[in-house]
């Protein structure tokens, strides 16, 4: 692991096509092809809650249900004191992938540690449509809200979280006090040329989705593939507020380990992003896969609990 920092106060995928649309944007692929059944029913902006397997337990989760737009979503909190860390995982992930950090988390900081499931993936409802970033917002704003979090916030995201984690911070930099992006989406990756590239590699996907159109994983594919370009355009036009300290580790293959061009360009990203501003720290993670926060959770705890203690 090496460590630049910049200005001071600071399922792993092999092939490029795997990543193009899959990761980095369709995290609803996924979550259809696991649940692909009608919404529960809910009234909006409501909040209920049950206790999770050993919720008596000092350090353990509970499980509240919160409602938006219609949907039902899984917020899991282990409650503690001061500040609230949010856990926000990648494309075709949900909560369970940050199981065995937040007991380590809780332990260490003594923080409130959240996790949740975005739309159609584990607890929380589907949601019929394209992936669209600003939804995934709203389910994250509304949802932190009807908790009562609204300030002292430290984001963590992995992967398509990082698309989350911008825009998130764009409209509401006075909630987070800081930003643990792990190998993370970022705007300046998303580059005209680099949408056209990633683009062109998926569309054997699209072509072989549109043969069988109605298989839920193919109807969600053709969707966010339509809304690719537009999305990702504005998404590189996106920027992270100065205010908002955040520390970026990128692992040391990238998602895209399977071309070179697009590894570095992806690494190149990373540290563009934390030298385009203020209290902004670059951490590679050597050797590590696109998966940081499985091949080295001691380096994702370590910058996670240093973001709490400068906070302070």
């Amino acid at each position: 692991m090496s460590r630049t920092p910049l200005k001071r106060r600071r399922p792993t995928y092999r092939v490029l096509s795997a990543l193009a649309l899959l990761t980095l944007t369709a995290g609803a692929v996924t979550a259809c092809s696991n649940n692909d059944s009608a919404s529960k029913p809910a009234a909006s902006h409501s909040a209920t809650s049950s206790a999770s397997p050993g919720a008596g337990r000092p350090g353990a989760s509970k499980l509240h249900m919160i409602t938006n737009d219609g949907h039902r979503l899984a917020f899991h909190v282990t409650q503690g004191n001061g500040h609230t860390i949010v856990l926000d995982s990648g494309g075709g992930e949900d909560s369970s992938y940050w199981k065995d950090l937040v007991p380590k988390l809780h332990a260490d900081t003594g923080a409130t540690v959240i996790t949740y499931d975005r739309a159609g993936m584990g607890k929380s409802d589907v949601v019929p449509g394209p992936w669209k970033v600003e939804s995934a917002v709203s389910d994250l704003r509304s949802g932190l809200e009807q908790l009562g979090v609204t300030k002292n916030v430290i984001l963590v995201s992995h992967s398509q979280a990082g698309e989350i984690a911008n825009y998130f911070a764009k409209e509401n930099p006075k909630t987070l006090s800081g930003a643990v992006l792990v190998d993370a989406n970022l705007p300046p990756f998303f580059t005209d040329e680099e949408i056209a590239r990633l683009v062109a590699v998926s569309q054997p996907q699209i072509d072989a989705a549109k043969k069988d159109p109605d298989k839920p994983q193919n109807r969600q594919l053709i969707s966010t593939a339509e809304n690719f370009v537009p999305a990702h355009k504005a998404f590189h036009k996106v920027t992270w507020p100065d205010a908002v300290p955040a520390t970026v580790i990128v692992s040391g293959k990238t998602p895209l380990d399977g071309s070179p061009v697009d590894a570095q360009r992806w690494r190149d990203a990373a540290a563009s992003f934390a030298q385009d501003g203020p209290n902004r720290t670059l951490v590679t993670a050597k050797g590590s896969s696109h998966e940081v926060p499985k091949d080295r959770p001691d380096l994702v705890l370590k910058e996670i609990e240093d973001m709490v203690a400068t906070q302070h």
